[in-house]
């Protein structure tokens, strides 16, 4: 039995727990759903609700194709690079649903688990576009299955009020830009730790003088102020794109 209920877990056939917020992170019913909503306690992946506002869902502003783009790309760009301060980016998703629970969803998956509970909780303290951020950590494991496959080749019938995800695309070569751009920046970072590593090993290698005449140590990097660093980050309440 234990065996039947594990391999139904998240399913349609499962009558307990929720198979749309297992699969998709979020559900119309909201909290009035007849099944369980099992919010995970870690994750790889966060969702920041309704974040993302797409002018075209908007009748006072007239946009052309072109620009529409033009803005969600720096809206992308500007969302991605401020949660790869957390860690390395896997994938990141934006839906262009209508519905109230799918409506501006950014889902963000991290290579840990560790990575998305901290950018969870440093992001429910901040704001964006004047707006606060409402961070979670989600149950979404596979963007795949979460998508709607109709969407995708221009055929779902449902249209923005579909329940499965209906991505908004940034351009091709800007994601390709920032992933790329990331993995260099992970890549440089990882060789500077092991230079670091290095040249402490030397340092404990070292003959060791007597504290009267040792010479006054040279460092050569900025000296790190733990004050005023903590300060900057309590004022970072706020980016804006």
């Amino acid at each position: 039995m234990a065996d039947y209920l594990a391999s139904i877990y998240g399913t349609e056939k499962d009558k307990v727990n929720c198979s749309f917020y297992f699969k998709i992170g979020a559900c119309r019913h909201g909290d009035r759903c007849s099944r369980k909503h099992i919010k995970p306690s870690f994750s790889q992946t966060l969702l920041l609700s309704n974040l993302y506002r797409n002018p075209s869902h908007d009748p006072t502003k007239n946009m052309s194709p072109e620009q529409l783009q033009e803005d969600f790309d720096l809206f992308y760009e500007d969302i991605f690079m401020e949660l790869a301060k957390f860690g390395e980016i896997e994938e990141m998703v934006v839906c262009d649903n209508v519905g109230d629970h799918l409506v501006g969803n950014v889902y963000v998956q991290y290579h840990y688990e560790e990575q998305a509970g901290n950018a969870v909780d440093d992001l429910n303290k901040r704001f964006y576009a004047g707006r606060p951020l409402y961070a979670e950590l989600s149950p979404v494991t596979d963007f795949k299955e979460a998508c709607c496959r109709q969407h995708e080749i221009a055929e779902c019938n449902r249209g923005g009020f579909c329940n499965f995800m209906h991505l908004k695309h940034p351009r091709r070569a800007l994601r390709r830009e920032l992933f790329e751009a990331q993995r260099a920046s992970i890549k440089e970072k990882k060789r500077e730790e092991k230079h670091g590593d290095e040249r402490r090993k030397d340092r404990s290698g070292s003959p060791r003088h007597h504290a009267e005449e040792r010479p006054a140590e040279v460092n050569d990097e900025e000296p790190y102020d733990s004050e005023s660093k903590r300060a900057r980050m309590e004022g970072a309440t706020e980016y804006r794109p």
